[in-house]
């Protein structure tokens, strides 16, 4: 897969944007890499204007699914494995 990252569900051109600032250019790259990775990137680069949500956007959409239905059970797992990766 080499898509566009943002005719993937949940990320758009802004966000597009900001991957590419972190080195994330492609579908391909951000499944590589995975969501956990890419927030930490994207939190490296522009600090507080990067919320969770960009996190729980990230997974939904390499899983194909709208963020806001991110069970709060992948919600805690995304948060314990960025926290982990510090």
């Amino acid at each position: 897969m080499t898509g566009s990252i943002q005719e993937m569900r949940n990320l758009g051109k802004a966000t597009a944007q900001m991957l590419a600032e972190v080195d994330i250019l492609t579908e391909e790259d951000l499944r590589n890499i995975g969501a956990v990775e890419a927030f930490a990137r994207l939190k490296f680069r522009f600090g507080s204007n990067v919320t969770l949500v960009a996190l729980y956007a990230l997974h939904g959409a390499l899983i194909d699914r709208d963020w806001r239905d991110i069970t709060p059970e992948e919600k805690t797992q995304l948060k314990a494995a960025y926290g982990t990766r510090a």
